[in-house]
């Protein structure tokens, strides 16, 4: 059979970890394939890098718009990023009938939808495993191996960089601030870390995550996001004195009256496998009417875990290129005119329990003051610690563990404790889950 003809568009780290992976593997992947598949063109602005990675095994060019117009490629490989010459790059491709395979999840976050319409108009698929979670199979777990459950919660460490700071964090007592540098020095976080430490990056993903999950359009802008650059070292060691650890989480929730969507530090129990997940891991729990939690943990990273997924992507397209593009598995898992209209909640209106950290002066009264503003708005308090204060100081820090409750109204008390007299600095606030049902 005629072998599949590759055009990838970028080769850097994930790129040539692609080519190797391609290369070493292509035994393996000509038997699963049922054909062989090999990449013959890469376009890269830097040609001195490409071909000194290809070798002289594939022409080398710089212009990508020449791949995605060449008859001779079947599949484009979009490993380029960003949301503007590659998003052209790829309705070209699609335009011109080719499949493709991709990992820019901020494309597909913020405009999947025209997307993947625009694929299903020409028949043609759009592949995205290594979007999310690198080498780990969650797209595909969501898309096929669970599609016989009504998914009721995805929960994810999906942010590699955040994680290694987090863990460093709690292990060494570090700041915040030092332990970015640490992560600029090892490569695990770019110059500008924005994406990565305020939750952007981690958005993108759930985003995806969720439409398959639920079957709803690619909704990142209804995303709530909050990073973790605010998090200090005190923090951590109080949630693990009280038994929690806090990671940057990914959550997405079916509520009856919408969809929760939702990116920021959490405390989880100790307890749970998927707060022991350390360093630059990922981690992604799956809660599923019929089959209960599941647990997807792997490498979210890197040039082959990354390229494990996008090779993966290229040998089911090839299985599936000659399918009637009505019997393929939907982009979204659902079928693209079955998609819900249910909402993305508000943050206000989002039920969880809270971790609250207030600085108050160290007197009679001031328990009382505080608990009569939670007890008015419906906040009941599930466990509480007063830390003793430092020698001469009058203040302390009292720190409390609430039961369920709605956002808005643990605004509204928060709002109003800072009012009061007694109370020296903003409240800490950070979410907690518990993960268990």
């Amino acid at each position: 059979m005629k072998p599949i003809h590759v055009g990838l568009l970028g080769i850097g780290t994930v790129g040539g970890g692609t080519f190797t992976v391609l290369e070493r593997n292509c035994e393996e992947i000509s038997r699963r394939a049922g054909r062989a598949i090999a990449i013959t063109v890469v376009a890269d602005k830097d040609l001195t890098r490409a071909n000194s990675i290809v070798n002289g095994r594939a022409k080398v060019i710089d212009d990508a718009l020449a791949v995605v117009n060449d008859p001779n490629v079947d599949i484009v490989v979009e490993l380029i990023g960003g949301t503007g010459i590659a998003k052209e790059l790829m309705l070209k491709a699609i335009a011109n009938g080719k499949h493709v395979v991709t990992a820019n999840k901020a494309l597909l976050a913020k405009h999947g939808n025209e997307i993947f319409a625009a694929a299903q108009k020409k028949g043609v698929m759009v592949a995205f495993e290594a979007a999310v979670a690198g080498g780990v199979p969650i797209i595909k777990s969501l898309r096929e191996g669970l599609a016989a459950n009504r998914i009721e919660w995805i929960a994810g460490i999906i942010n590699g960089t955040s994680n290694f700071i987090l863990s460093e964090m709690r292990e060494k007592g570090a700041s915040f601030d030092d332990v970015l540098k640490q992560a600029q020095q090892l490569g695990y976080a770019e110059a500008d870390p924005t994406f990565d430490i305020e939750g952007i990056d981690a958005a993108h993903k759930l985003t995806i995550m969720a439409a398959i999950g639920f079957g709803i359009p690619m909704q990142f802008e209804a995303a709530y996001t909050e990073g973790i650059s605010k998090l200090t070292r005190e923090d951590i060691q109080y949630a693990e004195e009280l038994g929690y650890r806090i990671k940057l989480l990914g959550i997405a929730k079916r509520k009856a009256n919408g969809i929760e969507l939702r990116v920021h530090p959490t405390l989880i129990p100790t307890k749970r496998l998927i707060a022991n997940v350390e360093g630059v891991m990922n981690a992604i729990l799956v809660k599923g009417d019929a089959v209960g939690q599941t647990m997807f943990y792997g490498a979210g990273a890197g040039a082959e875990p990354t390229a494990s997924a996008v090779v993966a992507d290229l040998i089911d397209v090839a299985r599936t290129m000659t399918v009637d593009p009505e019997h393929r598995v939907p982009h979204l898992a659902f079928q693209p005119d079955k998609l819900s209209d249910i909402a993305i909640l508000p943050m206000g209106e989002v039920e969880t329990s809270y971790y609250l950290r207030l600085r108050v002066q160290d007197k009679p009264g001031v328990l009382a003051d505080i608990t009569r503003v939670l007890a008015d708005l419906g906040i009941s308090i599930d466990a509480m610690v007063q830390k003793e204060p430092s020698e001469g100081e009058a203040l302390v820090n009292i720190i409390m563990l609430t039961h369920r409750t709605i956002e808005k109204n643990v605004n509204a008390a928060i709002s109003k404790i800072e009012a009061l007299p007694v109370v020296a600095s903003k409240v800490t606030r950070i979410r907690l889950e518990e993960l268990d049902k």
